[in-house]
C-alpha cells in the first residue's frame, strides 16, 4: 500500500465532514479547541454553499472529456474559512462526476500537509488530484486565483488594505462564486 493510499484509507465522506463539524459546534469532545468559535460560521458557509451550489453542466462535460481515472483527496478542516467555502462545491462537483472524492482531516495527523505547504505553512484546503495507482498527478490550494490576489493585496499593504476588509471581501467573493472557480482551476490540472 503506497503512502497516499494510506492516508486514503483514513479519510472521510464530504457528510462525515459536515457531521464532525456539527459535533464540534454543539458538544466538542476538545473542550481546549482554539477554534471551537469558528465551527458555527464554517456550518452557516457550508450550508449556504451547498444550499446554493449547482453542478456545472460544462464543467462536468470538460472532466468527461478528460477521461480522469482517478480520486480526489482533499485536506481541509471545518473551521478553516477557505475550506468552508470551497470544499462542499469540490465535493458535490466531482461526487455528481462519479469520481470519489474523501477528506483528510488535516490536524488528525499533519504529516500529510507537510508534504504539501504553501510558502512554509499548512494552509487547507488542498485538493490532491491522485491517478488510479494513489501517485499525485496535481495539487490546488488553499485558494483561487481571486481569493489569493485578494491575499496579496492585504499582505502588500495592510494599512490600505486592512484585515476586516480583506475578509469581507474574500467571504462576499466566495458567496457570490459558489466554488465554480475552484473546480475550474481544479479541472484544468485533471
Amino acid at each position: 500500500m503506497s503512502n497516499l493510499e494510506k492516508y486514503w484509507q483514513k479519510s472521510i465522506t464530504f457528510d462525515e465532514y459536515l457531521k464532525i463539524t456539527e459535533e464540534r459546534f454543539h458538544n466538542n469532545p476538545d473542550k481546549n479547541d482554539d477554534h471551537q468559535e469558528y465551527y458555527e460560521l464554517g456550518l452557516q458557509r457550508m450550508h449556504r454553499t451547498l444550499k446554493t451550489y449547482k453542478v456545472d453542466e460544462a464543467q462536468l462535460q470538460n472532466l468527461k472529456n478528460k477521461n480522469f481515472k482517478g480520486k480526489i483527496l482533499i485536506i481541509s478542516e471545518p473551521w478553516c474559512g477557505d475550506a468552508s467555502a470551497t470544499v462542499p462545491a469540490v465535493s458535490k462537483f466531482f461526487e455528481a462526476a462519479g469520481i470519489e472524492a474523501k477528506i483528510f482531516l488535516r490536524d488528525s495527523d499533519t504529516s500529510l500537509i507537510d508534504q504539501f505547504l504553501t510558502d512554509g505553512t499548512q494552509s487547507i484546503p488542498k485538493v490532491l488530484i491522485l491517478n488510479e495507482d494513489f501517485s499525485v498527478k496535481n495539487v490546488w490550494g488553499p485558494r483561487p486565483k481571486h481569493g489569493l490576489e485578494l491575499l496579496k493585496k492585504f499582505k502588500e499593504n495592510p494599512e490600505s488594505y486592512p484585515r476586516e476588509e480583506f475578509y469581507n471581501d474574500l467571504q462576499v467573493y466566495y458567496a457570490k462564486n459558489r466554488g465554480k472557480d475552484a473546480i475550474e482551476e481544479i479541472l484544468l490540472m485533471c
